[in-house]
């Protein structure tokens, strides 16, 4: 893969470095969904503030380009969240950045940029040699694929229920109760949506045998996981529009599951069934 020059950007620096900072081999986030009402992104910083990585994986749907289509909004923190992935990449990161169904667009620019890779898929080893395939999923959607006006509509769907999570849990605290996702209630719910994941989790595993992996690890679903399928690893890094979630590994090659909740709500960590989007 040829490099080219590292475009020049000209974003106000913003400081979010940490003296106790946690030091990790690898990060991996995906479906921040920015551009959206219903995206993280202040959590997602605190997450980039407390960890400092050699290489941080975008397992695409960094920026909903469908929704942006619909309706702009980017506010300042969705901002500061590409600034801070930027000032990660000058400090000596690697970012890999692996273009998703929602900001498919990116793929247009394949390529290295500096520390920056935009790349279709990848192949990790890790610090115990494990061989991991990345990609971020929709290739093994089905309805994403093939169905893609579905797709949309769904996404629409799933994108007002979303929009309801903050004046429900508004009340909820207001009575002192924990966090609760409408979401993730109706998706659980929801017959063909709970079959569907372990559907696509097959999928994903017979995907990654021809790449003759030790695990594979994507994102697409909003269900963070850590499974064994027979001789593979299944990996899926979560979201960060309900679960905020990501997976980090250590310097000694484990890897684990990081959640950022919303410190002002102390309730459980909700229970690891696997919840879907079908059409995320």
């Amino acid at each position: 893969m040829n490099s080219v020059p590292a475009p020049r950007f000209d974003f106000e620096s913003v400081s979010y470095e940490t003296e106790g900072s946690k030091r990790v081999r690898t990060a991996w986030i995906s479906d921040v969904h920015l551009g959206t009402r219903a995206s993280g992104a202040a959590r997602l910083l605190d997450f980039l503030r407390e960890y400092d990585f050699e290489t941080l994986y975008i397992v695409g749907d960094l920026i909903d380009i469908w929704q942006m289509r619909r309706g702009r909004y980017w506010p300042q923190q969705h901002n500061d969240v590409i600034q801070k992935i930027l000032r990660k990449s000058r400090k000596g990161a690697r970012v890999i950045y692996i273009p998703g169904n929602h900001d498919e667009m990116i793929s247009s620019f394949y390529g290295a940029y500096g520390s920056i890779v935009i790349q279709k898929r990848a192949i990790h080893c890790t610090a115990d040699g494990r061989r991991i395939l990345v990609i971020h999923g929709h290739e093994l959607d089905t309805v994403v694929q093939n169905v893609k006006w579905l797709a949309y509509i769904g996404d629409a769907g799933y994108q007002f229920l979303l929009s309801l999570n903050p004046f429900i849990n508004f009340v909820r605290r207001r009575f002192g109760l924990g966090y609760w996702s409408l979401s993730a209630y109706v998706k659980q719910r929801v017959k063909d949506a709970v079959s569907f994941i372990g559907k696509f989790e097959a999928a994903v595993v017979k995907y990654a045998e021809r790449y003759r992996v030790d695990a594979v690890l994507c994102g697409h679903i909003h269900s963070v996981s850590i499974r064994e399928f027979g001789n593979i690893t299944y990996y899926n890094c979560g979201d960060w529009v309900e679960t905020y979630s990501a997976l980090v590994e250590h310097l000694d090659g484990r890897i684990e599951i990081v959640r950022k909740r919303d410190p002002r709500i102390r309730a459980p960590i909700m229970a690891s069934t696997p919840l879907v989007d079908a059409i995320a």
